[in-house]
C-alpha cells in the first residue's frame, strides 16, 4: 500500500508539470440524459415519438431508448462544462415544447406504471437496422421484463485529449501514445473507477424510493418501508437504479467481464454474445410471424451488457463496439452509475462536471493494479452495499480483503482526489475543481446533504408518495424550462435538425437490398468480421 501511495505521489508531480497539467485544458465532455414522458396525470405517455423532433434512429441530440415514451438527450463532446450543459438545457426546452401537456419525468425510477404492457417498445421506422434496434428492444422486454427498461439514468462522456496522452504515456511507460497504450491507459482508469464506483451512488444517488407499481409481481427480500398511499423506501437506500433491484441483470452476475486489457475484455464481450444461454432459448425463433429477440446467446449484442462504465470508440454504420475497439481502441469512457437528478431540470448539476473531472483524472493518475476473479467481485459487492445502505453510519466495504468503514476509504480518496483538483484548478486559473470536491466532501461528513437523504427527507415530513413530488417536480421544470431563453441551439436550428433527420431516415429506408431475415443472418454471420 506505502508502495501505491508513494508512486501516486510521483505521478501527481508529474501531472503537475506544465506540459502535462497545459494539456487537461482539452477535457471533452458530453451528457446522454434518459427521461420518460408522462401526462398530466403523473402516468406514461402512450403517444409516440413527436415527428417535431425528428427520427429517433438518426437525430444526432434527441432519440428514444428502450420505450417510445423514454426519450434521450445527447450532447456532443465539448471543453466547456457550461457549454454542455447549456446546449442540453436547450434541447431540453425543444422537447418540451414539441410535446404539447405531456412532461418529462425528473427521477430515474419510472412514474407509478400498472401493467409492463402499458410501456411501448420504441420504434425506429422501416428499414432493416430500425427494425433489428426495435427487436433488440422486443428481447430486452421478454429476458428482463419493459419495468426495468423503463429505468432513466444520466451517462457522462469523458475523454482526454490525444496530447495529453502523448506526454502520459511516455514519462510514465516509456511509450508512444498509439491505439494499443492508449487503450492500456484507459482501461487503468477504468480498473479504478470500478474500485471506487462506490463512491458515485452515495454523493449522486437520488432514487431511495420507488413507486409501488414497480416491485407489483416481483419477490424481494429488500426490507421496504411504506410512505404515502403506497411509495416503497429503504430509510439509507442511495440508488434503487443500482441495486438488484433496479438497472442491473441477475442473469449476467456469472459473467466475468475481464478489464485488464482491451483484448480480454472484447474477447469476454465476444464469448457472452456467442454462448447460447439456456435461460433465453425459450425466446428461440418467431411467435405469431414476429421474432421475440435478436438470439439466444447470454448478450444480444454488446450494448445489453450491464456496467458502471464502458469504453467506447465511435461505431461507423452496422459496426459492432467490440470491432471498432477492436479496430481503433479507446477513444472515451462512458460513466454510467448517475443517477438523474431531480432537483435540477436538466438532470444534472454544474458542480457534478467538476466533481467527475477530478474523479477520472484521479483514477488515471491513481496505479491501477490488473483485477483478480476476487478484486473484481469485490467491487460489485462494495457497490451493492453502497446503493441498498450507502448512508448507514456504521456502513463498511472491502478492500483488498480487509474490512473498512466507508467514511474512512472515502477520507483516503479524497485526500488523492484534493491533489489531483489543485492541478487543474491552477492549470485552468479557476477555483472550481477544488471547490466541487469540498463541497462533495460535505456529503461524506453528513450523509443528510446527500441527494438521497434529500429525496427521502421530503417524501417523509410531508407522508408524500414518491409519484406526487416527481410530477411536482416536472411540473415546475417544464414551466421553468419555457421561460428559458436558448443559448446555443434556438428552435429554428433544431426544427430543421429534425426534419434533416426524417429525411435521413427515409434514404436508409430506401436503401434496403435485402430482407430483414437475410440482414439479420448477415449481421451475425459477419459479427466479428
Amino acid at each position: 500500500m506505502q508502495t501505491l501511495e508513494k508512486d501516486f505521489a510521483e505521478r501527481v508531480a508529474l501531472l503537475a508539470k506544465e506540459d502535462l497539467a497545459s494539456t487537461l485544458t482539452g477535457i471533452c465532455h458530453g451528457i446522454e440524459r434518459e427521461a420518460l414522458r408522462i401526462q398530466p396525470n403523473g402516468k406514461l405517455a402512450q403517444t409516440p415519438h413527436n415527428e417535431k423532433l425528428g427520427a429517433a434512429l438518426t437525430h444526432e441530440y434527441i432519440t428514444t431508448d428502450f420505450s417510445e415514451s423514454l426519450l434521450e438527450f445527447i450532447t456532443p463532446p465539448e471543453q466547456d462544462a457550461d457549454k454542455t450543459m447549456g446546449q442540453l438545457r436547450d434541447v431540453h426546452k425543444f422537447a418540451l415544447a414539441n410535446i404539447d401537456d405531456e412532461c418529462l419525468w425528473p427521477m430515474s425510477m419510472p412514474c407509478y406504471i400498472d401493467d409492463q404492457d402499458e410501456i411501448p417498445i420504441a420504434q425506429f421506422g422501416s428499414s432493416n437496422v430500425g427494425k433489428m434496434k426495435s427487436l433488440y428492444r422486443e428481447g430486452l422486454k421478454n429476458r428482463y421484463g419493459s419495468m426495468m427498461q423503463a429505468i432513466a439514468g444520466v451517462h457522462f462522456n469523458f475523454s482526454l485529449p490525444d496530447t495529453f496522452w502523448d506526454l502520459w504515456i511516455n514519462k510514465t511507460q516509456g511509450s508512444e501514445n498509439n491505439k494499443e497504450t492508449k487503450s492500456a491507459a484507459y482501461f487503468a482508469m477504468i480498473r479504478n473507477y470500478r474500485r471506487f464506483c462506490w463512491l458515485i451512488p452515495y454523493l449522486y444517488g437520488a432514487s431511495p424510493a420507488i413507486c409501488s407499481s414497480f416491485v407489483k409481481g416481483k419477490s424481494t427480500t429488500l426490507p421496504f418501508k411504506t410512505i404515502g398511499k403506497g411509495s416503497l423506501y429503504l430509510p439509507y437506500a442511495t440508488s434503487l437504479r443500482m441495486s438488484d433491484l433496479g438497472y442491473t441483470n441477475s442473469a449476467q452476475s456469472g459473467l466475468m467481464t475481464c478489464y485488464n486489457q482491451v483484448d480480454t475484455y472484447i474477447e469476454s464481450l465476444r464469448k457472452a454474445i456467442s454462448t447460447p444461454s439456456d435461460v433465453f432459448e425459450k425466446f428461440a425463433g418467431k411467435k405469431d410471424g414476429q421474432y421475440q429477440q435478436l438470439n439466444s446467446n447470454v448478450l444480444q449484442i454488446e450494448n445489453e451488457l450491464y456496467s458502471p462504465i464502458r469504453p467506447k470508440q465511435p461505431t461507423k454504420p452496422l459496426e459492432k463496439p467490440t470491432d471498432a475497439l477492436q479496430a481503433r481502441g479507446v477513444e472515451y469512457i462512458e460513466v454510467r452509475a448517475l443517477d438523474v437528478n431531480p432537483f435540477s431540470d436538466i438532470g444534472i448539476e454544474r458542480n457534478q462536471f467538476f466533481f467527475l473531472d477530478v474523479f477520472l483524472v484521479y483514477c488515471v493518475v491513481m496505479p491501477s493494479p490488473d483485477m483478480t476473479t476476487d478484486s473484481y467481485r469485490e467491487t460489485e459487492m462494495n457497490l451493492r452495499a453502497v446503493v441498498d445502505h450507502g448512508r448507514d453510519p456504521s456502513l463498511t466495504l472491502t478492500k483488498d480483503e480487509e474490512t473498512i468503514a466507508m467514511t474512512q476509504w472515502a477520507a483516503t480518496v479524497f485526500d488523492g482526489m484534493r491533489q489531483v483538483a489543485k492541478v487543474l484548478d491552477s492549470n485552468l486559473d479557476v477555483p472550481e475543481y477544488s471547490l466541487a470536491v469540498e463541497h462533495e466532501w460535505q456529503k461524506i461528513l453528513d450523509p443528510e446533504k446527500t441527494p438521497s437523504a434529500k429525496v427521502l427527507a421530503i417524501l417523509l415530513a410531508n407522508d408524500k408518495d414518491n409519484g406526487v413530488l416527481g410530477l411536482e417536480l416536472a411540473s415546475s421544470y417544464k414551466a421553468r424550462l419555457h421561460d428559458t431563453d436558448y443559448q446555443f441551439f434556438d428552435a429554428d436550428m433544431l426544427s430543421k435538425h429534425a426534419m434533416s433527420s426524417l429525411e435521413d431516415q427515409r434514404q436508409i429506408e430506401e436503401s434496403d437490398t435485402v430482407g430483414f431475415d437475410q440482414f439479420l443472418s448477415d449481421y451475425f454471420t459477419y459479427q466479428f468480421a
